[in-house]
């Protein structure tokens, strides 16, 4: 089947480059800040990583691997696959030569924001990852809120995990943090989807952008395991997970700001639905997973 894409939808593999599935710059999106890059390693793999001027994440999608920093080594357990666990993580400054090694192999994210403190290498635990639970009935959706500014320090990179059960929508109301007001911040972010498979095959998910007038987009992209979509400014919402297949996207977000802060605008169109969520029950198969495996 043809897909359709566009400068924002990025298909699985149409960015790969050496060891990278994915490789996402500030450059190649025509922005300044987020970047992403999913390494795959074998049975034994290494790769050097130099992060320049960005601070970036070690953060398992599937396998486990070692990462060596600045004279320290962190052992990272990881997990079977993004719908298995939450996992633990790493955090490698700007300006620092990283070695990721994976005894077994793996798929590795790579989230990283250009950033101007030099802060010092972390390991960030499993255990100590904050699970959210958002919405109501259908909008029900989990968050691993693994890299907030509420949860783990960093100059400027925010990054969590969203995780969708079939049917249900999330990113909804449609939400837009593209200038700074009382309310919203500006920040790049970058959507990258894991799509559970069927007993008979792989699954699909859905996701829409939209403009405003005097800054249009429009994106309504069919997103399958390893899709990336692009959010430089705009309404972006919702994340639709088709009935049967559980949808998983990590978010990538970075901007020029002072504070690193994660505020939102709702589509005054579209607010209004958060004020049902009050007599809904939470979707009862959340969470999917917390730090010790499978949830309900």
């Amino acid at each position: 089947m043809t897909r359709s894409t566009s400068a924002h939808h990025l298909p699985a593999g149409s960015t790969a480059a050496g060891p990278y599935r994915t490789t996402v710059t500030p450059e190649s999106a025509g922005w300044d800040f987020s970047g992403l890059r999913v390494l795959e390693l074998p049975a034994g793999g290494a790769t050097e990583i130099e992060t320049g001027t960005e601070e970036m994440l070690v953060l398992p999608l599937n396998g486990g691997c070692t990462v060596r920093c600045d004279g320290r080594v962190f052992g990272i357990q990881g997990r079977d696959d993004v719908f298995s666990r939450v996992t633990d993580f790493a955090y490698l400054p700007r300006d620092v030569s990283a070695t990721v090694r994976s005894e077994h192999g793996g798929r590795f994210a790579l989230p990283s924001a250009r950033c101007d403190r030099r802060l010092a290498p972390r390991y960030g635990p499993a255990e100590d990852v904050p699970v959210e639970l958002r919405g109501a009935g259908q909008c029900s959706r989990q968050v691993n809120n693994f890299c907030t500014p509420q949860t783990f320090e960093a100059d400027r990179l925010i990054s969590c995990e969203v995780l969708t059960p079939g049917a249900n929508w999330s990113s909804y109301p449609p939400h837009k943090h593209d200038e700074f007001t009382e309310t919203q911040c500006a920040l790049e972010e970058i959507y990258y989807f894991e799509v559970a498979p069927g007993p008979h095959g792989p699954g699909a998910g859905y996701q829409r952008v939209y403009g405003t007038p005097d800054r249009p987009i429009d994106v309504l992209a069919e997103v399958r395991s390893e899709d990336v979509v692009l959010v430089p400014h705009g309404w972006h919402g919702p994340s639709m997970a088709t009935p049967g297949h559980h949808l998983y996207y990590l978010n990538v977000m970075a901007g020029p700001g002072t504070e690193r802060a994660w505020l939102i605008r709702d589509d005054p169109a579209h607010g209004w639905i958060r004020r049902t969520w009050e007599d809904q029950e939470i979707d009862p198969r959340l969470p999917l997973y917390t730090a010790n495996g499978k949830g309900r």
